[in-house]
């Protein structure tokens, strides 16, 4: 019998003090694993058996034989993300247990960056971090978005079909990112793929040194030729950062851009698509990209499950039992949407828990913001009458433990009368 259970087989809430066992005494059966393909297709159904059955802290498997804890409680999640001290998202202690071929051993394990560090490294990280993205000129950003999403609209609109996953948003997120760390399109495209098996968690150790190895070249690269980019901010900063440190933040920049910001266009789009409040025409509707980019931050948070942290020993959180240094993970979507706090017109409300909170909270949130609002709004401009080509329910979602993202998103519209003529 497997020790992990999907989501639709919940049973029974556990009691007792579980320390020497885990997050739940009931035994490692209950474990809900996260990442199938059940999963993927309705969480927020799973959400709300999880807290049905078990509370605000869900025992979980994020891989079969990795437990793990999730909240689903967003005054629970508020409480730890803002208890570093309790609540370090420091790993060490947890990997030496997890097997060196665990598919989330890359994406999880310890690095000398600011995501996996507590106290004054995560300090010193964070300032160097912090710096190069504060230098990142908005207003370039713009005009950036706007310059690379015109070719991709373009073959887009000569072929009037398209998956605006593949074809749109993560070409448009990559080269914007290339072009803020300083990258050459050969190195970030090696980075692209590299992150992408981290994020899928298949070929995950293969990610990483594809990831690591591309960019040890661009940090060499900007140490000695320095340009107005966030890798070379980093590389010249106060708190010199060697290479493997530089890698490391390079990494985080790179993790928290593709994949999420991919996601977040893409899921904002389908929104957009299929929902009659932004109107027939798109840019006719009544509420704004802003909005829409708001409303999936909210429901669908283009990383679902994160913000992960490491009791330093056992702790009792609403009536469960943590053990030491085994991973507490919070569920963004769930906690978005806890019956406590939802409901009524959120329009306006950015109170989600998309960007984290606390002291590692994403300091790039007006940068993604801009990009995704930008890269919507030029491709709404451009094909106002884009339309879904399926149904909605025909959308497949890719399964894993941390993301929320689309397999591909077909849309349709008419040609233009002069490509029509062609």
């Amino acid at each position: 019998m497997d020790t992990a259970r999907s989501w639709g087989g919940v049973s029974g809430a556990a009691d007792g003090c579980p320390v020497r066992g885990g997050a739940h005494s009931r035994g490692e059966q209950d474990r809900i694993l996260l990442g199938t393909e059940e999963f993927a297709a309705d969480p927020h159904r799973a959400y709300r058996e999880m807290r049905r059955v078990h509370g605000s802290m869900v025992p979980i498997e994020l891989s079969p034989g990795v437990p793990a804890t999730l909240v689903v409680n967003y005054r629970t999640a508020l409480r730890i993300l803002n208890d570093p001290e309790h609540f370090p998202a420091d790993p060490r202690v947890w990997q030496e247990g997890i097997p060196e071929d665990s598919p989330v051993k890359p994406m999880m394990q310890w690095y000398p960056n600011a995501l996996r560090n507590a106290g004054a490294e995560h300090t010193r990280y964070r300032q160097a971090y912090t710096a190069a993205i504060d230098g990142i000129d908005l207003h370039a950003v713009h005009s950036t978005v706007e310059r690379i999403s015109g070719p991709l609209i373009a073959t887009l609109e000569a072929e009037g079909a398209a998956d605006l996953v593949s074809q749109y948003a993560l070409p448009l997120v990559f080269e914007v990112l290339n072009q803020l760390v300083g990258c050459s399109a050969d190195i970030g495209q090696r980075v692209a793929t590299g992150m992408a098996a981290l994020f899928d968690t298949v070929n995950a150790a293969w990610g990483m040194q594809t990831l690591g190895e591309a960019l040890l070249e661009l940090i060499a690269l900007r140490r000695t030729e320095p340009g107005d980019d966030v890798t070379s901010r980093m590389a010249h900063h106060e708190a010199e950062l060697n290479d493997e440190e530089m890698l490391y933040q390079l990494v985080s920049f790179y993790g928290a851009g593709i994949e999420p910001m991919q996601n977040l266009i893409s899921n904002t789009l389908l929104l957009m698509l299929t929902d009659d409040r932004f109107g027939g025409d798109m840019l006719g509707g009544s509420l704004s990209t802003r909005d829409a980019l708001d409303e999936v931050l909210f429901n669908d948070p283009p990383m679902a499950n994160f913000a992960i942290s490491y009791p330093r020993q056992p702790i009792l959180i609403d009536t469960t039992w943590l053990p030491a240094h085994q991973p507490v993970m919070i569920s963004l979507a769930a906690c978005n949407n806890d019956p406590e706090i939802a409901g009524g017109d959120r329009t306006g409300n950015r109170s989600h828990l998309a960007w984290s909170a606390g002291p590692h909270a994403c300091p790039a949130r007006s940068v993604a913001y801009l990009v995704a609002q930008t890269a919507i709004d030029q491709l709404l401009d451009a094909v106002p009458d884009l339309k879904l080509a399926v149904e909605k329910s025909e959308i497949s979602w890719r399964p894993g433990p941390f993301h929320r993202a689309m397999v591909a998103l077909p849309v349709e519209f008419p040609l233009s009368p002069a490509l029509r003529a062609v």
